[in-house]
């Protein structure tokens, strides 16, 4: 099984990989930029190498890195929007150049002008900056629904990859915290939701899984992350999750509210119980 959660980079990419084998973890996520702001780390050869060493001798899984909370492809003003454009164009170069396998962003929100216009907005983003010839996929992150946050109907996610130029290097997140949020029902119909998500999207554009449990109930519309069965979810649905057999193959990256301790122990405790 193939899990990990997020992990800061402020040491450098090596040192966080070193970090990484001590939480017992084989895969990460990380931000592709300072997620609040515009900067970013520059790496130098030698760590890069490192870096690579080490997830090569310890058998990563899928690497993923997250784009900034300040990108909104969806916007409809214009200097937010070049911005996003910007960040989207140059994180997916970085990134691919870094060798992770991908990387997720959440699609946008409209603020006002409608969802049909807002993802128009974000396919002319997306088209802007994928080549076609990158090695990295991009990946579309299930929302919960919040404000005018586009992405939290499997419907728009397809409306998005339907308009991509390069739609083969284009996936999607699911994000259990987000989805359950956003009421597709992940605790008492998990396979109906997958129908649901193989038909509209088709099963093999599901590529990484954010396992999260939520602080608010079902259908809510918020992004509250818990910690795995410390919220409405529940320890079994998310168990269930992992062990499902058109996911257990998947990344699974949590982004639950701890420090690397705490992290370390979730992992081992769900790899005990999901027996893996």
């Amino acid at each position: 099984m193939v899990i990990g959660t997020h992990m800061s980079i402020a040491d450098g990419i090596a040192r966080t990989a070193e970090n990484v084998v001590r939480m017992e973890a084989n895969t990460m996520q990380i931000f592709s930029r300072n997620p609040r702001g515009s900067g970013y780390r520059t790496y130098s050869d030698e760590e890069i190498n490192k870096f690579q060493k080490i997830r090569k001798e310890n058998g990563f899984g899928p690497l993923l890195a997250h784009a900034p909370y300040t990108m909104n492809l969806a916007s409809p003003k214009e200097k937010v929007y070049e911005f996003a454009c910007m960040v989207i164009r140059e994180d997916i170069a970085r990134m691919d150049a870094l060798g992770m396998e991908y990387i997720v962003f959440h699609p946008g929100s409209h603020t006002g002008i409608g969802a049909q216009e807002g993802i128009k907005n974000i396919i002319a983003g997306l088209n802007q900056a994928i080549t076609g010839r990158e090695s990295i996929t991009v990946l579309l992150e299930t929302m919960s629904g919040k404000g005018t946050e586009i992405g939290k109907s499997f419907e728009e996610l397809k409306a998005i990859y339907d308009g991509a130029a390069h739609p083969e290097r284009i996936g999607v997140c699911l994000d259990t915290c987000h989805v359950f949020s956003a009421g597709y029902d992940i605790v008492g119909d998990l396979d109906g939701v997958l129908a649901e998500f193989d038909r509209i999207l088709g099963l093999p554009l599901l590529r990484a899984v954010h396992l999260n449990d939520s602080l608010t109930p079902f259908g809510a519309n918020k992004d509250r992350h818990a910690v795995i069965g410390g919220g409405e979810i529940g320890l079994d649905a998310l168990l269930s999750v992992m062990r499902h057999p058109l996911l257990k193959e998947l990344p699974f990256y949590l982004e639950t509210p701890l420090d690397d301790a705490g992290h370390k122990e979730e992992i081992r405790k769900l790899r005990e119980l999901a027996g893996s």
